[in-house]
């Protein structure tokens, strides 16, 4: 298998691994050390290989000690047998320095100061949505690495400015898309790689989620346009909506409809759309945070042979009608399903970002393109950006 021919270059000690010239590969750090799923594209059968995971030190950074980063936190410990180690906090304020570098253990400095340490290898971006271009463009023209949390961007012109200085700079954009690292997820991706559920015909996302104004008041970024990027799809359902596109494809044809019905926000608590995809498969997305505990949300996938149904994290349906196809162990638990970020978004686990972290370090370690790179983190703000323009939410993309 052609892995693609890559440069290497020497910085601050160590051996940096950049993109590949002609990446025909995307490689995906399963939980097994070493480990790694290869997905050809186009989508085809998929094979498996093995890469050694070379425990060369990286050095991270956190920008934005907000609530999404303790899970960054944990995530490097969890990887320092793979030389992950955080080296400092990023914030703006000097007057908090002292506090937030008591609170990591690691000293807190500013983002220029940061950037100047040729020590430091990566940044977890962890701020407003609306700061991850400006800031992800920073940190990758100083040659850092970087993991975003979603959204990358707002714009898709900001998206392909961050993906064209991370080329430019030879250093790695991971989106923090962590559905995409989780076994049932990855399972769901090699069954349709492996024709088990036939031609994909039709697909379903429910997003009953709950916010409450208290949510949106705890910080006056949340609910704008300028910052949040948009609502509940945006925000909270941009996770699936990235599975969405992973298993089915790019959307052709969107039709929708949105509003704010109760929050006093900017942006929308309430959205239906419709999407159709090259192949004529169609899908529907509904989504909102106005119920009233919030729900696990929901997924479904229907093929000539057969469906998977996701509730939450759990499958509770994975049905074959002819089973001489099945490729992939079906995923089936009689567990309760827990209702995970529905109503707390504190209500996800660390190993989503683990795994990430971990990708991180495979893709610069290995030479490869990580799978969930900033071309494929630009999918899934494209079609939310397209379900916002066809809703009349937004004029441009």
């Amino acid at each position: 298998m052609y892995l693609g021919v890559f440069l290497r270059v020497v910085v601050v000690g160590f051996q940096r691994a950049v993109y590949p010239i002609f990446p025909k590969t995307l490689i995906i750090a399963e939980p097994v050390i070493g480990s790694t799923l290869v997905l050809n594209q186009p989508m085809g059968r998929q094979s498996s290989t093995k890469y050694s995971i070379l425990s060369t030190a990286m050095n991270f950074a956190i920008l934005g000690p907000g609530l999404v980063a303790d899970y960054h936190v944990t995530a490097i410990e969890a990887n320092k047998h793979l030389g992950a180690s955080l080296r400092t906090i990023i914030h703006y304020e000097p007057s908090k320095f002292e506090g937030i570098s008591e609170k990591y253990g690691v000293p807190c400095q500013s983002l220029e100061a940061a950037l100047a340490d040729t020590t430091l290898d990566a940044v977890c971006i962890c701020t407003p949505s609306g700061q991850h271009a400006r800031q992800a463009i920073a940190c990758i023209e100083a040659g850092k690495h970087v993991l975003i949390e979603k959204p990358m961007a707002l714009r898709l012109a900001d998206a392909d400015a961050m993906i064209a200085a991370a080329k430019a700079n030879n250093v790695h954009i991971v989106v923090a898309f962590q559905r995409r690292t989780e076994p049932l997820f990855l399972d769901i991706k090699r069954a349709i790689m492996g024709g088990d559920l036939g031609q994909l015909t039709m697909a379903s996302v429910v997003l009953p989620y709950f916010r409450g104004q208290t949510y949106y008041d705890q910080a006056p970024w949340r609910g704008t346009w300028a910052e949040d990027g948009g609502g509940v799809l945006m925000n909270q359902g941009i996770h699936i909506i990235d599975l969405l596109v992973w298993y089915m494809g790019d959307p052709v044809d969107i039709k929708a409809h949105a509003g704010t019905l109760l929050r006093d926000i900017e942006v929308e608590d309430v959205l239906a759309a419709s999407l159709k995809f090259s192949s004529g498969a169609v899908a529907t997305v509904t989504a909102t945070t106005t119920t009233g505990d919030g729900a696990p949300h929901r997924l479904e996938l229907y093929g000539t042979n057969g469906c998977i149904q996701v509730t939450g994290e759990t499958a509770t349906r994975w049905y074959l009608k002819d089973k001489t196809l099945q490729t992939v162990v079906p995923h089936i638990t009689s567990e309760p399903v827990e209702a995970g970020a529905s109503s707390d978004p504190r209500g996800i686990k660390a190993v989503g970002h683990t795994a990430l972290i971990k990708t991180l370090i495979t893709a610069v370690n290995n030479g490869q393109t990580a799978h969930i790179n900033g071309i494929e983190g630009r999918r899934s703000l494209a079609t939310v950006n397209g379900i916002y323009r066809a809703a009349g939410l937004i004029q441009d993309v």
